[in-house]
């Protein structure tokens, strides 16, 4: 294990206020917007979920790192996570089955963090002030260098970063003997996405963001998926472009998160920088069209406009969150396509949604059979 000194660290907010903690991770300093998520367990997951890209994480779970690293617990090929903020940042790690623990993870992956604060109170202020950029150094005590450094970070809202974690060239997943083949545009995939497909005899070739409809047509897919990812909806004409020709072509199309965002953008329908965003593995959301609960895992600051989804005559609401009523599911009417703004692979968190995968499959097998 590698030495580990807990040295003083800061993590300054945007609107200015301050907290003193320990260095966890690198030595250094790091930026982006801070935000929070509530989940028990899955910290590894979430380090390396493409969606959280240029994202300082808070974790509102006491003890992280516990139970180590593992190799195959992963949603991405590095950790995605500008940032870490905990309370108790544990070295030591109980797990067998695990490779390394948190410190020689993050140093060898050059992610900075801050431990030892008053978490609690952190996502309080947040929650109240809604979500702001902020700073972390273990390296600078200066509180106006960290302010001058601060106020060079852009803000979340009109940023495209999709195409920054998106893979450069083509690749497949799952078997080539599958029975049906899917087009995936990856914004920021997941690699659960991936493998649940790969579970439904699904083969499937990921595109890079910028991948035009015609460029992806040509492979001859049964069906097309629109992944998550970060950055603001509105900045992606490219993939707005995409997802309105997918349905020009009325082809099968389900999209998850971002991918959400983008057909409703691509049906007329705004998407607005939220206050918090949902960050967590315990979000219930109603199916009213099946009119039964799910226990959703979540992780987006961006959502659809409700009052733009309720006026428009294009697409009907499939879900809704049932703790702030925010639009959580649409389907385009007359066309084989359906989105939802949660994350159905629950990788991590609970499975109640992984329907929505089935559904998809059932939608292509019927316009193969007609």
């Amino acid at each position: 294990m590698t030495n580990y000194t807990k040295l003083p660290a800061i993590l300054l907010l945007a609107d200015g206020t301050v907290y003193h903690g320990k260095a966890a991770g690198k030595i250094g300093t790091t930026t982006g917007e801070i935000c929070f998520n509530t989940g028990m367990t899955g910290y590894q997951e979430i380090f390396t979920d493409p969606s959280y890209f240029a994202q300082i994480m808070v974790t509102t779970n006491a003890h992280i790192g516990n139970y180590g690293i593992h190799k195959d617990e992963t949603e991405s090929e590095s950790i995605k996570i500008a940032g870490l903020v905990c309370k108790n940042y544990n070295i030591g790690f109980s797990r067998k089955e695990a490779s390394e623990s948190i410190q020689d993870y993050f140093q060898n992956e050059n992610i900075v963090g801050i431990s030892d604060i008053d978490t609690r109170a952190l996502v309080r202020h947040i929650r109240n002030k809604g979500a702001m950029n902020a700073i972390i150094s273990s390296e600078i005590t200066d509180l106006e260098e960290l302010k001058s450094k601060l106020a060079e970070v852009p803000s979340m809202d009109g940023l495209e970063l999709s195409s920054k974690v998106s893979t450069k060239t083509p690749y497949f997943y799952g078997s080539p003997d599958a029975t049906y083949k899917i087009a995936a545009l990856d914004l920021g995939i997941k690699k659960n996405i991936l493998r649940n497909f790969d579970d439904r005899d699904i083969y499937v070739q990921v595109f890079p963001a910028k991948t035009t409809f015609e460029e992806m047509d040509k492979w001859g897919a049964d069906g097309y998926f629109i992944s998550n990812g970060p950055g603001d909806p509105s900045a992606m004409p490219y993939a707005i472009e995409t997802v309105t020709k997918i349905l020009a072509a009325d082809k099968p199309l389900f999209g998850i998160c971002l991918g959400h965002q983008l057909l409703a953008e691509a049906n007329g329908i705004g998407t607005m920088k939220m206050f918090n965003g949902h960050r967590g593995l315990n979000h219930p959301v109603k199916n009213i069209i099946k009119n039964h609960c799910e226990v959703t895992s979540q992780n987006h600051g961006f959502g659809v406009i409700p009052e733009d989804v309720r006026k428009s005559e294009k697409v009907e609401i499939t879900h809704i969150n049932l703790n702030d009523q925010s639009i959580e599911g649409i389907r385009v009417k007359g066309k084989k396509a359906f989105s939802v703004q949660y994350h159905p692979e629950s990788s991590p968190g609970p499975h109640d949604s992984r329907y929505l995968f089935d559904d998809f499959i059932n939608m292509i097998k019927s316009e193969l059979a007609w």
